[in-house]
């Protein structure tokens, strides 16, 4: 997980958290995409889906993001209804792009992994079971329009499967992302067509549990 916050994007800790390792690669940080883990997920997502979702989407988020910032920063006079819808884009496509990075990280090759240690521990406490955990992030997903997000809260500790739109509604302040589920259409289209339901199904058979972590 990147361990980034929720419904804010936190400038002024960027420079302190991007010296950790999975924020240091973030586009955030160093201004460029980052790669692609797979160029595609047999039996998930194809090579074309893969790669029109991370250059135009994520790709878009970043340039847009950059855009944003760069007229906020700038020496343009604007009002400050402008400055303040400015400031509200910026956050949206801030959150866009490190939420795009924990999706692609978060996929694996192959299905099949699940959620061992201190995870697994957490999502029985939480939950119940696994599957009951399951079965609400499925529905999380599925009500969405947006994002799937299970979500750790530092102030109580508890997890929560959160449903997100516009990449900042919705979400829990200060709550870290373990798992990022991408439900917008673009996210699926090309392979999946309408079929959402068949989309989320296949994608929570390749989360890679072993590269989430508990804050």
């Amino acid at each position: 997980s990147s361990g980034a916050a929720l419904g804010s994007f936190w400038v002024n800790g960027l420079a302190e958290a991007a010296q950790q390792q999975p924020l240091a690669l973030s586009a955030l940080a160093t201004g460029k995409l980052k790669p692609l883990r797979y160029k595609a997920i047999p039996g998930f997502l194809s090579e074309q889906q893969l790669a029109v979702h991370h250059d135009a989407h994520y790709g878009g988020a970043l340039k847009k993001y950059q855009q944003t910032d760069a007229l906020l920063h700038g020496d343009d006079a604007m009002s400050p209804d402008t400055r303040t819808e400015l400031r509200s884009l910026r956050t949206s496509r801030a959150n866009s792009v490190l939420l795009h990075e924990i999706y692609f990280d978060g996929m694996a090759m192959t299905p099949g992994s699940a959620p061992a240690g201190a995870l697994a521990g957490a999502i029985r406490q939480r939950f119940g079971s696994y599957e009951k955990w399951l079965a609400d992030f499925v529905a999380t997903g599925s009500a969405s329009a947006g994002w799937a997000l299970l979500v750790r809260h530092p102030v109580n500790g508890r997890l929560y499967n959160v449903g997100s739109e516009e990449h900042a509604i919705g979400v829990l302040w200060m709550a870290a992302p373990l798992v990022a589920m991408d439900v917008y259409e673009h996210a699926f289209y090309i392979d999946y067509q309408n079929h959402k339901g068949a989309y989320i199904e296949k994608f929570v058979e390749y989360i890679d549990w072993g590269a989430v972590q508990l804050p």
